[in-house]
């Protein structure tokens, strides 16, 4: 007997500002109703300070379903992640990092991801610390990502990721940045598992839709992206 399809609401790049100038209130409460979980892919606040994602914790209290995330680069930038996990945990997000947690049999799998390139201009380990730290750093959190996906057992799964794991979500911003916005390690290691879709954020002037080389949907649902439906979030079917 086939199992019902299950609806997520994604979105990513909230950018939550210690101002009170970005709110998403109505957004919670309209995805509650559409959605069966809400997943966010990163950068949930603009600064990484504890305050935003205080911020954003009393925004979600209008979410009424599951809430799955992420953080993304910005969440890191005031050296306060460890603050902003325990903010946004006890608001009842589900954060990863390197795990998955499952869901009405759905799994739902997270990481970072890192920056690094694409294809043939993906960058090596070669040559100063900097470089090879750098690469070094894009490999672990492809090693995170793998090590979760080892531990799904549903037979559907959803990757969240805020950097990008092909070039295609990325074609928009500047090509001189391409390196910057994600990797195909990450795309490597998804095509070594059984991947309903992928989702991610970061870049803010990127394309909704794209695929991994081995087939799996990437869809880019940063709240700046143009998606289908219009909305600053995006209504996947698993």
């Amino acid at each position: 007997m086939p199992k019902p399809k299950m609806k997520v609401a994604a979105i990513a790049d909230l950018h939550i500002k210690e101002d009170g100038s970005k709110d998403y209130r109505d957004i919670f409460a309209e995805v509650s109703s559409k959605a069966d979980v809400l997943v966010m892919a990163g950068d949930l606040t603009d600064l990484g300070k504890p305050e935003e994602a205080r911020l954003l914790a009393e925004q979600l209290r209008t979410c009424t379903i599951p809430k799955v995330a992420v953080l993304g680069n910005h969440d890191y930038e005031c050296g306060q992640v460890e603050e902003v996990v325990k903010v946004l945990k006890g608001a009842g997000v589900n954060l990863l990092d390197g795990s998955q947690v499952e869901i009405n049999g759905v799994g739902f799998v997270g990481a970072k991801g890192f920056a690094g390139g694409f294809g043939r201009f993906m960058l090596g380990s070669f040559g100063e610390p900097a470089i090879k730290a750098m690469v070094s750093e894009g490999v672990a959190e492809t090693m995170r990502l793998e090590n979760a996906m080892r531990q799904v057992r549903s037979d559907r799964a959803l990757v969240i990721l805020h950097y990008a794991p092909i070039a295609e979500t990325v074609e928009g911003e500047p090509k001189e940045i391409y390196p910057f916005l994600g990797s195909s390690r990450l795309a490597e290691t998804i095509d070594r598992f059984k991947v309903s879709a992928v989702v991610h954020g970061h870049a803010h002037r990127g394309a909704f839709r794209g695929k991994t080389p081995g087939g799996a949907a990437v869809y880019n649902v940063a709240a700046h992206i143009e998606k289908p439906e219009g909305l600053a979030y995006a209504i996947l079917e698993l």
